[in-house]
């Protein structure tokens, strides 16, 4: 494991268990929806953690569609299966706080669909990557189908500010009323960062091993 790596696992590690401690030990429950609320702490950092997810997807899709280097196909699609991963989490924890307090675990609102449907895609994403068998070919499907599916995200960034929504409006930036208490919003800010710490050493952890899975497949046609 490289310097990096072990600084990244250290600073996961110690910051997730700060940051449970911060939630659970010192951020007070919410005055009008208690204690299910700190569901919060995590579920934002996981949204933040699978947008920034696909946009890196997006982002190296694109460049291998400029170069045709296949390093730039490897990182996309290890971001898109770290991403999946976080975005699972938010449609987990969603409806695990959705249900105290709307009463049902789901509701086929804007924002909602929306999510559901960025799981979707980047599930049909990753399908696709084991449906293709050409190396070449498959990086060029998969760039465009991320750069198509990345579409969705501005989508549901915004589903809940240009529409009335059951979903909570933004804490941050969302008009009048809006905002977190100091230490409500240290500990969401730092929930950022651990999330974020996190997907680093992941995509770092995937992409090392999808390197290794190009250089055996290359060994076995080589040899062929």
């Amino acid at each position: 494991m490289k310097v990096i790596d072990k600084i990244l696992l250290g600073l996961s590690a110690t910051g997730m268990i700060a940051l449970m401690y911060l939630v659970f030990m010192v951020v007070p429950a919410d005055r009008a929806q208690g204690i299910v609320q700190k569901v919060f702490y995590v579920h934002v950092p996981a949204a933040w953690v699978a947008f920034t997810a696909f946009g890196v997807t997006g982002f190296f899709g694109l460049r291998y569609l400029m170069t045709r280097d296949l390093r730039f196909d490897r990182l996309a699609a290890s971001s898109a299966e770290v991403g999946v991963y976080y975005i699972t989490m938010v449609l987990i924890t969603g409806p695990l706080w959705a249900k105290p307090i709307w009463g049902i675990f789901w509701t086929w609102d804007l924002r909602l669909t929306t999510s559901f449907i960025l799981w979707l895609l980047y599930l049909a994403y990753l399908i696709l990557r084991r449906s293709v068998g050409d190396r070449e070919r498959r990086a060029q499907l998969s760039a465009v189908v991320g750069l198509i599916s990345f579409l969705d995200v501005p989508i549901v960034y915004m589903a809940n500010r240009v529409r009335a929504s059951q979903h909570p409006a933004p804490v941050v930036g969302g008009g009048e009323g809006s905002g977190l208490e100091p230490i409500m919003l240290f500990t969401l800010l730092f929930g950022l960062f651990v999330f974020s710490t996190t997907f680093v050493l992941l995509l770092r952890a995937r992409n090392g091993q999808a390197a290794l899975e190009d250089e055996i497949e290359q060994l076995y046609l080589q040899r062929d």
